[in-house]
């Protein structure tokens, strides 16, 4: 074993992450499917710290917020949650979502970015996307997402819908698809109470759907990457003194600071 991936090892193994903990349905539905469900992931006492949180963050960061990322219309953002509480630090070292993800990407990987995203009442409507660029068939998946749910996923209230399989595709939706953003027949919703987490192949084809309801629906994405990629945040250049000292050398692993 070369050093990069003893150190990899090192690091899930001090995380509690193995493939062991996932049963062998988790295995099936990653693997086939595309995408995993684990209820339970978020207790209720973290939910409520977790929505006090975000709606703290989107008030003193008003114009701002999701700037060091991405700002999306129709939605409110976040990023680099990373640094911005103690409550956001067993997030990405979740260790069934790191064992899901190794199983995916099935080499050294990293936290890409830890970003939250709510569509307003009457938004959020994407176009069926992969979270890379044309791949092909015989290559391996470099990217893996975990959608966390801070906010009870409905079928009215903007939830992601998923094309299950398409993850084993070459090139991209579009090469498939005459209209993206309309429905597909294959597509599931995913529909699940907060606390819930989704860990999905980011090469699978997904979107987020329109919120028909009065009210906003939060969730956090956790976004991991091969290591030898660059982040979509590069954490090494943001990460907070006091975010360095908190977390475990471990979790510093993980964020490849």
């Amino acid at each position: 074993m070369n050093e990069r991936n003893r150190k990899f090892e090192e690091a899930l193994r001090d995380l509690g992450a193995s493939d062991e903990l996932l049963t062998a349905e988790e295995k099936a539905s990653i693997d086939e499917r595309g995408y995993v469900v684990f209820r339970d992931a978020l207790s209720e006492a973290a939910l409520v710290e977790l929505r006090e949180k975000y709606e703290e963050l989107m008030e003193r960061e008003g114009a701002n917020a999701g700037i060091e990322v991405h700002q999306e219309k129709g939605t409110r953002r976040l990023a680099d949650l990373v640094n911005k509480g103690e409550i956001f630090d067993s997030v990405y070292v979740h260790p069934k979502v790191l064992a899901a993800v190794h199983r995916v990407i099935g080499r050294p990987f990293q936290l890409s970015s830890l970003n939250g995203r709510d569509a307003i009442p009457g938004e959020g409507n994407q176009a069926l996307h992969a979270d890379w660029g044309p791949r092909r068939e015989d290559e391996p998946f470099h990217v893996c997402n975990s959608i966390w749910l801070i906010d009870d996923f409905a079928a009215d209230n903007g939830a992601t819908r998923i094309v299950p399989g398409t993850h084993k595709l070459g090139g991209s939706p579009s090469d498939d698809l005459t209209d993206p953003r309309l429905p597909h027949p294959d597509e599931t919703l995913l529909v699940a109470p907060a606390g819930t987490v989704c860990v999905f192949n980011s090469h699978v084809w997904h979107g987020g759907t329109t919120n028909r309801t009065d009210r906003t629906r939060r969730a956090m994405h956790a976004y991991y990457t091969a290591r030898e990629l660059p982040q979509q945040l590069n954490q090494a250049e943001y990460i907070r003194k006091s975010t360095y000292d908190r977390i475990s050398p471990a979790a510093r692993y993980i964020l490849n600071v």
